[in-house]
């Protein structure tokens, strides 16, 4: 009995928990939110099953090794045989005439077993190593597809971090313009101060009031934005960790772009059908054989009958193309400006991705000192907020010196946002540039 009651407590014990867990919201971290997308986001979907036909279509031109048998068989009923003229003198008549004859009977039944089987084709070689390379390309496309992935929801959770905190800003702020408005409003009463002064303090709350609106509705949409990038309902409701967490250092270990990976892989794949052209202009050599029966059949009396008899050979074929009018030709011309003009991508890529490295550095650089110095700003006017509502509060300082302390204070917060964007955007747009940005979240 003692198990029992025990196990029902833990059953109780359990559901509790998990009705608790129900009602509150699940806090979702960053790699929390790129695992869920690896599994439900439609666009990697695709790119998977675009690396699966490439895969597919690779095993099929390795098939066009393996031999191949074909089943054939016909009937044929004649209802006028063919004629065939025989020479006159087969038949003791005179040179040079001939004698119309029919051969065979109506009925005529044919059923084979064909094989055919390549020995060397120089192109189906050819496009095995094309596909080969067609299949890395495909999955360097799915490496691109989840960067872009990885680069979006990191974006996406960090604009709600960003908003997260700026909400959290424009709560304080309300918090001391409402502290504001009942100063000013006790003063009024004991006609310490005028009526436009509450005026003007309350028509700062309301702004904020509003400012907050705005803020918590593109919060909304972001969370709506990053939910479909993940693959999930826009129903569920999710939350993120609010702190911001970055490191001001911004220094990866730097290996080739996926960019330049997929501009050199182009150009491999190229070089391929280059390569599968030229071979187009060598023999292949193939084997074939046939065997089956044939059958005959004769409806008429007194001699009707039905017989099958055996046929059967096998054979090796070679197939040499001497002239197509060029058009080979034409075809390797074209090939080879393709070629040149991916050798020409690959060093601008190379280029570009160097140079947007150096900027984005630079940029990184200037945001990591702006938000050292914001963050001293922001305390700086917090303190300074704090001594003049003090004052304000002792008739030593004016509602004008607060509300210059209070836009102080929200232009070192804003001041900070700023900063903490820029940092965020070169932070990530480094991770892209340096193929670290699976690794850096």
């Amino acid at each position: 009995m003692n198990l029992v009651n025990i196990r029902k407590q833990l059953l109780v014990l359990l559901l509790t928990v998990t009705g608790f867990s129900a009602v509150q919201a699940q806090v979702w971290t960053l790699q929390q939110c790129i695992d869920t997308a690896q599994v439900y986001n439609k666009a990697l979907q695709m790119s998977r099953n675009n690396t699966s036909i490439s895969q597919q279509k690779r095993k099929e031109a390795i098939a066009n090794l393996i031999p191949k048998i074909t089943a054939n068989a016909d009937y044929k009923y004649f209802t006028d045989l063919p004629t065939q003229l025989m020479p006159a003198a087969i038949f003791g008549g005179p040179a040079g005439t001939f004698k119309e004859t029919q051969f065979g009977v109506p009925h005529n039944i044919n059923a084979n077993l064909q094989l055919t089987m390549p020995l060397y084709n120089p192109q189906v070689f050819g496009a095995i190593q094309t596909t080969k390379i067609a299949t890395e390309l495909s999955d360097l496309q799915l490496q691109k597809t989840e960067e872009q992935i990885y680069f979006d929801i990191s974006n996406l959770y960090y604009n709600g971090q960003l908003l997260l905190r700026q909400l959290s800003f424009i709560d304080s702020n309300i918090v001391n313009t409402s502290r504001l408005l009942k100063n000013m409003q006790l003063l009024k009463e004991q006609l310490m101060a005028k009526g436009t002064d509450v005026g003007k303090v309350q028509l700062q709350k309301e702004q904020l009031e509003t400012q907050r609106e705005l803020v918590n509705s593109r919060y909304e949409q972001v969370m709506n934005a990053l939910k479909f990038a993940m693959g999930i309902s826009l129903e569920q409701n999710i939350n993120i960790v609010k702190d911001i967490q970055y490191k001001l250092s911004g220094e990866y270990t730097s290996t080739t772009a996926i960019d330049i990976r997929l501009a050199n892989m182009q150009s491999k794949f190229l070089q391929s059908e280059l390569s599968t052209l030229k071979r187009s202009k060598l023999p292949s050599l193939s084997l074939f054989g046939s065997y089956g029966k044939t059958g005959f059949g004769y409806d008429k009396q007194p001699n009707d009958f039905l017989k099958f008899y055996p046929i059967g050979f096998a054979g090796i074929q070679i197939s040499y193309p001497l002239f197509n009018g060029t058009v080979t030709q034409r075809k390797l011309n074209q090939k080879r400006l393709e070629i040149k003009n991916s050798e020409l991508q690959v060093q601008l890529v190379t280029e570009q991705n160097t140079m947007q490295i150096e900027n984005v550095k630079r940029q990184l650089s200037v945001a990591q000192k702006s938000i050292t110095t914001s963050i001293s700003q922001i305390e700086l006017a917090k303190t300074l907020y704090v001594q003049i509502f003090l004052q304000q509060k002792q008739g030593l300082a004016s509602l004008t010196d607060v509300l210059l302390a209070d836009s102080a204070l929200r232009e070192a917060q804003q001041n900070y946002l700023s900063a903490v964007v820029d940092y965020l955007k070169a932070d990530l747009e480094l991770k892209r540039l340096t193929n670290q940005i699976k690794n850096g979240n």
